[in-house]
């Protein structure tokens, strides 16, 4: 039975996926991992050997609070630069050693599309967390494409197109603007016969803008809460 781990989008709620993960990996070895926006990189990451422990540096490091930096463009507010070079980053850090898929949003057409093992480089890394109106969208081979989480934060179809037929997804998206979002915009749906266990916050995670401005008491908390999520969660985990 193929399990995927699948990690939402979230911005900096993200960081909540780590302790998650942290409570995880002692009871499952994935056999996918599959992510959106700031879920792709944390499952970038996992995907390529890194520890919870070199994932939460990377989330309390002070540097990611200048990924989201203002800046007026033609298509948004935020300035790309930090963005892409944290993708160089990662790209050049971590490959990935077992399946790895994530999903990004070509524009205008609003098509969602899943990229996966040897396909991906530095530049799918940052389109991925592209935020729509925010930063520019990327342009990979003649198409521009912005967040993967545009079209569902939690891509368990994805993992299902992978192989898997069990998939635990890790959301940290629950609240009420993204809950609007879903009913607003498609969401690609898995078929019925993949087992899907959901692991969410047991409160929520905050205001909108602390899912951008980073602040390292706020990751820790998160951090700490995911791990007590992840606890709960494993008596309902079987490998």
């Amino acid at each position: 039975m193929p399990t995927a781990l699948v990690l939402s989008a979230g911005g900096l709620y993200a960081a909540w996926e780590v302790g998650v993960w942290k409570a995880l990996r002692e009871v499952i070895e994935p056999d996918i991992v599959v992510g959106a926006s700031a879920g792709a990189w944390n499952g970038w990451a996992i995907a390529g050997g890194a520890t919870p422990e070199e994932l939460a540096q990377e989330w309390l490091d002070p540097l990611t609070a200048g990924l989201m930096q203002f800046g007026l463009h033609g298509s948004g507010c935020l300035r790309p630069g930090a963005l892409h070079a944290k993708a160089r980053e990662l790209a050049a850090r971590f490959r990935p050693r077992i399946p790895f898929g994530l999903t990004i949003v070509e524009v205008p057409r609003l098509r969602v599309r899943l990229v996966r093992g040897a396909e991906i480089d530095w530049r799918h890394l940052a389109a991925t967390c592209a935020i729509p109106c925010g930063f520019p969208p990327v342009e990979i081979d003649g198409k521009r494409y912005v967040d993967g989480g545009l079209m569902g934060a939690l891509p368990l179809w994805a993992a299902e197109e992978m192989g898997a037929t069990r998939a635990i997804g890790v959301n940290a998206l629950t609240t009420l603007p993204f809950r609007l979002l879903r009913t607003v915009l498609p969401v690609r749906r898995p078929g019925e016969r993949l087992e899907v266990l959901r692991i969410e916050p047991s409160r929520p995670l905050g205001p909108l803008k602390d899912a951008v401005c980073w602040r390292r008491e706020q990751i820790l908390d998160w951090m700490a809460l995911g791990e007590r999520d992840g606890n709960r969660a494993m008596s309902s985990i079987t490998m």
